[in-house]
């Protein structure tokens, strides 16, 4: 099956300012063309953008999701190259959570100092933030 840009951008829920921009940055090939002009895309680009977008969801970048796309798009690809590129991204995703934790103790200590009815200038919690 064959779409139009804006049949693609409605069946895979994107706009098609979306669809030109992963064209620009190298995400999705550039389409053929009808005598007329208009951008010819086929059931793998749609599958394509649907592969970007749920990687997107996973909280992959699109600069990461480019290089895995690399990977993939390679004739010599091996399960090896996407198994390093899982694990490089668990990695990233653990050291996150490990700041995002450190951020949260923080949050919580602060908590813990502030009583309820002090004046603004005496918050303890201002006055951490501000030293």
């Amino acid at each position: 099956m064959q779409f139009r840009i804006g049949e693609l951008a409605e069946k895979c829920n994107v706009n098609k300012e979306t669809i030109r921009y992963y064209e620009r940055i190298g995400l999705l090939a550039a389409p053929s063309r009808t005598d007329s002009g208009y951008r010819i895309y086929s059931e793998q680009t749609a599958d394509r953008i649907s592969f970007i977008k749920r990687m997107q969801e996973l909280g992959f970048a699109l600069n990461e999701i480019d290089k895995l796309l690399g990977v993939v798009d390679r004739d010599e690809v091996k399960c090896r190259d996407i198994y390093d590129f899982a694990v490089r991204k668990i990695e990233d995703i653990q050291r996150k959570i490990e700041e995002l934790q450190r951020i949260e103790q923080m949050l919580v200590d602060l908590k813990e100092r502030c009583p309820e009815n002090k004046d603004i200038y005496e918050c303890p919690i201002v006055k951490t933030v501000m030293n």
